[in-house]
């Protein structure tokens, strides 16, 4: 089978691979929409997972299943299904640990990922989830990541409703950290953007206050607009590793960062003394990969399903053809102005 690789640092391209095999549990599929990702060019051009020599990128997809092992019991050759990008080993003791969580980021990591024409899932019955009726391959494929790990932005931060909430980031995540934000009630979400359709697309999903770095510092403009106070939340998501440092800067004493950042340069980051309290503040900083799984899936669907999210709108670019992958994901690392997330349709 062709599929779309990283052959090693700095260097991407097509090879030839044996077609995977199922196991008892698990399926085969071929791709139906796939979308890149920012940690995709982290991977291949700042090395954040080390040496990769001809593995397969890509973990955002919709696919059709091809063929199922022999002991799935709920899906069958045929059927849609939405793959997330976090496809966790349930039938692992440790599974809820923090180091099994990590290891379910298998694509692009240390199996092939989805940018081929078959992609392998394992533990299929709890890690994916039908793609219903009624619903667009463009809003399916941005559940399998962007949603899901813009809100748990927002579940790391624990958001409530009248929180002021700070979004820094300018990427199709952190908009869906707007989006989550607003459905947990957050009175006001400030958000940093400069580009009409980033703008555009923050103010359709919450955002109440837009600023911009071409205004100053954005602690500064955070921390007038708020009266000096700070805000009650903060969500890292679709940026550099300055933000932790900005995050500690604006939130309240006693508040709440949530990091859903893919740092993919840089050795250390920078926590600021005096606003951190010397440790006294209670300012807690989150940091988890976001969860995996079928049920999480079929959450989100519903919030599509009965019009309470419609992440179609962050996708601005529509690619069709598996080929066109290669241009897919060379857009993300050229960042066009009026870029948030292309997607490849099949």
């Amino acid at each position: 089978m062709k599929g779309f690789a990283m052959l090693g640092l700095n260097n991407v391209g097509w090879i030839e691979k044996e077609r995977p095999v199922a196991g008892p549990y698990d399926a085969i599929l071929r791709p139906l929409a796939l979308a890149p990702c920012t940690s995709d060019i982290q991977t291949v051009y700042k090395g954040t997972l080390g040496d990769r020599h001809n593995l397969i990128l890509g973990h955002e997809a919709i696919g059709e299943i091809v063929e199922v092992g022999r002991k799935v019991k709920d899906f069958k050759p045929g059927d849609k299904v939405i793959v997330p990008a976090v496809t966790l080993d349930w039938r692992n003791i440790d599974m809820h640990s923090s180091s099994q969580q990590l290891v379910g980021r298998k694509y692009s990591n240390i199996k092939d990922g989805v940018f081929s024409e078959y992609f392998h899932v394992d533990n299929v019955d709890m890690n994916v989830a039908l793609l219903p009726e009624g619903i667009s391959l463009e809003s399916a494929v941005m559940l399998t990541d962007t949603v899901s790990t813009g809100f748990h932005a927002v579940e790391l931060a624990e958001v409530e409703y009248g929180d002021t909430v700070a979004v820094l980031g300018t990427a199709s995540i952190s908009l869906m950290g707007v989006a989550g934000a607003h459905l947990k009630g957050a009175e006001r979400i400030i958000v940093v953007g400069y580009s009409p359709d980033l703008v555009k697309a923050a103010k359709f999903y919450g955002a109440t206050d837009i600023i911009n770095h071409n205004d100053g510092p954005i602690v500064e403009q955070i921390l007038k607009i708020t009266k000096g106070i700070g805000v009650d939340k903060v969500l890292v998501a679709g940026t550099d590793s300055d933000a932790i440092t900005d995050a500690v800067k604006i939130v309240k004493l006693g508040g709440r960062i949530g990091n859903v950042n893919h740092f993919g340069s840089g050795e250390t980051f920078s926590i600021p003394k005096i606003e951190w309290g010397a440790n006294t503040s209670h300012t807690n900083t989150i940091n988890k990969e976001i969860p995996g799984g079928r049920a999480r899936m079929e959450k989100q669907i519903e919030l599509v399903k009965y019009g309470k999210l419609d992440p179609s709108k962050i996708v601005t670019h529509v690619f069709h053809g598996f080929e066109k992958i290669e241009d897919a994901l060379a857009m993300i690392k050229t960042r066009p102005f009026d870029l948030i997330k292309p997607v490849v349709i099949m």
